[in-house]
């Protein structure tokens, strides 16, 4: 008998650990380690070669990733907090880390650390997302 995941029940990245995950210039997944893979419910080859916002959670803000995009081509970097939406329905919170790797000068492709969020950043986190999500609709 199957059961169906709860999409209300976090899933809490251990504070000894990193999600580590490289994309390529389009936001195609590369490399996925395995607490990645862990965290987000996904074998790594599901996520190796899918878009990095297999992972996008509907709470998320589209006012978010278009300034993520817009510092990555202008700065180089982005950090934040997101709200990722596991395989199962479930969700995980993470402050991220973005940045462009490098090849004699030419950006070749995008890193991203990921580590955890203490519960009263990810209420505060919430309440400013759900007022962006109320103001893009």
């Amino acid at each position: 008998m199957q059961t169906r995941f709860d999409p209300f029940v976090e899933t809490l990245v251990p504070s000894d650990e990193l999600i580590i995950s490289r994309t390529d210039l389009s936001g195609k997944i590369t490399y996925a380690n395995e607490t990645f893979a862990l965290i987000s419910g996904y074998e790594i080859d599901e996520l190796i070669g899918k878009p990095h916002n297999i992972v996008r959670h509907p709470d998320m803000p589209r006012s978010i990733f278009k300034g993520l995009w817009h510092r990555l081509h202008t700065e180089g970097s982005w950090s934040g907090y997101v709200k990722n939406l596991r395989k199962d329905g479930g969700y995980y919170w993470v402050y991220a880390e973005i940045s462009g790797v490098y090849k004699d000068g030419v950006l070749i492709e995008y890193k991203s650390l990921r580590a955890p969020v203490e519960d009263d950043k990810k209420r505060e986190v919430q309440a400013l997302y759900d007022d962006l999500k109320v103001k893009e609709e």
